[in-house]
């Protein structure tokens, strides 16, 4: 079988502009509506075809974080599974993640890992699968792997596989913070009672926002129910919200169901005082300054 040898490439994290809970489906999964964002940052990842071995197929992780599983338990593992099984490719290869997405921080970082392998492996192996057909298999993996696979700005609905891309949003500095906690999205979303949420963000708002770049107008109806969950038990996400705001963020939310919470900035040097503070606050363990990281994948 004809192969690259090597394939290097970016899994870019997400952000929720705007995340909205309609109900909860008879299957226990929850209805959203939710405008996702790709962000510019991103994990490093390299795929290396080793050949055939032998009798025995082989995947190797390799990810520089240690707590991280280096198995069947890691979505990007599994990724690459589903693709080989599938087209019956007897070749050996090892996956090399570089982390620098927050991990279970509500930016999708497995999601957009699993996403970059799966296009990884069309790439490598020749498979000619469309980004639709990619789709189509990524959810297999989870909700917000075949957004993770289009990328861009988008709606999505349904649990998250029902995508329809928007333009990008208005040009900004974005400040992500995430606190020294992590968080199980099975546990908000288990704890979130839909009938009791009192404020809907305004998506069709924001999407008209979008469409006519109105960075202010996007930004004021930014939104996300699952706070009411996850800022009730971690109010530490309530204080970097705060600070956002007292340094001049345009608004502030949590992304996903959290603990990162972002910040939207038209202006640089208060973006980066902004940063600067947020970096010396011992309640927040990673911070980062970025943009909507729309352009090209490689790397």
């Amino acid at each position: 079988m004809r192969y690259m040898e090597v394939v290097r490439t970016r899994a870019h994290g997400k952000i929720n502009l705007g995340l909205d809970v309609l109900r909860k489906r008879e299957d226990g999964y929850h209805e959203v509506r939710t405008i996702m964002q790709r962000v510019g940052l991103y994990d490093g990842i390299e795929i290396q075809c080793l050949g055939n071995l032998g009798a025995m197929r082989h995947i190797g992780i390799e990810t520089n974080l240690k707590y991280l599983p280096a198995n069947e338990n890691n979505l990007a593992y599994r990724a690459a599974e589903l693709l080989m099984d599938e087209f019956g490719i007897t070749e050996s290869i090892h996956i090399k993640i570089r982390k620098m997405i927050p991990v279970a921080a509500g930016m999708g970082g497995g999601s957009a890992d699993a996403a970059a392998v799966l296009k990884g492996i069309n790439r490598m192996f020749d498979l000619h699968l469309t980004e639709a057909e990619l789709m189509e298999r990524s959810i297999k993996l989870g909700a917000d792997v075949p957004y993770c696979v289009m990328g861009g700005t988008a709606l999505a609905e349904g649990i998250g596989e029902i995508l329809t891309p928007i333009p990008p949003m208005p040009e900004c500095i974005i400040v992500l913070a995430k606190p020294s906690i992590s968080v199980s999205t099975r546990i908000v979303y288990g704890n979130l009672n839909v009938d009791e949420i009192k404020n809907h963000p305004d998506i069709d708002g924001m999407i008209d926002s979008i469409y006519r770049n109105d960075l202010r107008g996007m930004a004021g109806r930014l939104g996300n129910v699952l706070e009411e969950v996850t800022v009730a038990e971690y109010p530490v996400i309530g204080e970097i919200k705060q600070i956002m705001l007292n340094m001049g963020a345009l608004n502030a939310v949590m992304s996903g169901s959290g603990p990162t919470v972002f910040g939207v900035f038209d202006d640089v040097y208060i973006a980066k005082n902004a940063y600067m503070a947020l970096k010396s606050n011992r309640e927040c363990r990673q911070v980062y300054i970025t943009d909507g990281g729309n352009g090209d994948e490689r790397y």
